[in-house]
């Protein structure tokens, strides 16, 4: 499932055209986090899914592979 959640991060990042640094003050999640997740480094806490899912106007569970 992990694999899943990076994959998705990083098609919903480049479908917006952000870099690293843009989403990261957008959401207000450290640049070198939002690299960490997508590259499946660490798991994300459950307050960052949510923003992120927010922030994309996805669920969570698309997010972490769940549904599509």
């Amino acid at each position: 499932m992990e694999r899943k959640f990076a994959n998705r991060l990083k098609e919903l990042r480049a479908e917006a055209n952000l870099s690293f640094d843009k989403l990261s003050k957008l959401v207000g999640i450290s640049s070198s986090a939002l690299c960490n997740w997508e590259n499946n480094v660490c798991d994300i806490s459950s307050d960052n899914l949510v923003a992120l899912a927010k922030f994309f106007c996805v669920s969570t569970d698309y997010l972490l592979g769940l549904e599509d």
